[in-house]
């Protein structure tokens, strides 16, 4: 199977990159499955129906999220509703939604292939969830790759780098791919770990990087500087770079093949893979 990630949405210039450059790239890799991460996609603070139709609209798969799920209000029924958005797998038992996702591909030569797709989160540094590796277990183990998935993808939305790499490591060889989200700056460190699960710390942002993390940068500026709120964030709405990862996996055993970085469009030095 051949799977693209991106990294999470930040505000209308990000969906603006999705819509202008996920065209070329569907056309250059032929991607069998597209998720991404999309928790900033709403303004830079969470994600709305609206918002969630028009990315799958143009072809996303799958949606996860990350701790800004919630921020909008009335993505608490769209959580409870739409099974393909995705919020982090160790939230407490009663919240809203799901953080696993077993989807039926239906388009292209992996048509029927079944992909599975875990939304974790971090606890270092981050608001105290459950514990994210036994969350991660218990859905590998009711799902294991090949016996009930064709590919599994592991997004762990965190902080620290240390929490994410264990979590590539826990995972190597129960998962096609393990993918960090939450700090918004692509990692050069794509790899296929020993055991043969695709790995990157952190997938980056689809956002403009004329920014602080995909935020314009005078208020995070002042913070820095003087220590006193001066307003809102407000996402950065220059043009947007796509980031994230692509990853091929093997038909016989669902473990990564090749994985190499994607950078397309906006700021950044761009990164294409090999059709």
């Amino acid at each position: 199977m051949r799977v693209v990630f991106l990294g999470d949405i930040v505000g209308r210039a990000g969906r603006a990159a999705m819509a202008e450059h996920l065209p070329r790239l569907k056309d250059r890799l032929k991607p069998d499955a597209i998720v991404v991460n999309g928790e900033n996609a709403a303004g830079g603070f969470g994600i709305t129906e609206r918002i969630a139709g028009e990315l799958f609209d143009l072809g996303v798969d799958a949606i996860t999220t990350g701790n800004h799920a919630f921020d909008q209000r009335e993505s608490l029924s769209t959580f409870a509703s739409e099974p393909r958005l995705l919020r982090p797998l160790n939230y407490p038992l009663g919240t809203p939604g799901r953080g696993e996702g077993l989807f039926l591909l239906r388009r292209g030569p992996a048509e029927g292939a079944r992909l599975l797709v875990v939304n974790v989160m971090g606890r270092v540094f981050m608001e105290p969830l459950d514990d994210p590796f036994a969350a991660v277990e218990a859905a590998l183990g009711a799902c294991p790759l090949k016996a009930e998935a064709d590919f599994v993808l592991v997004d762990v939305h965190a902080e620290a780098t240390s929490e994410k790499m264990a979590m590539g490591h826990f995972c190597d060889g129960r998962a096609s791919l393990v993918v960090g989200t939450h700090s918004h700056v692509p990692t050069a460190d794509a790899q296929i770990l020993p055991q043969g699960t695709a790995y990157q710390t952190d997938a980056g942002a689809c956002a403009d990087y004329d920014s602080v993390i995909g935020m314009e940068k005078d208020e995070p500026l002042n913070r820095f500087t003087r220590k006193i709120p001066g307003g809102r964030f407000q996402p950065a709405e220059g043009p947007a770079t796509l980031c994230g990862i692509f990853v091929e996996s093997d038909e016989a055993t669902g473990l990564a093949l090749r994985a190499a970085p994607i950078r397309l469009g906006g700021r950044l030095i761009e990164a294409l893979p090999e059709p």
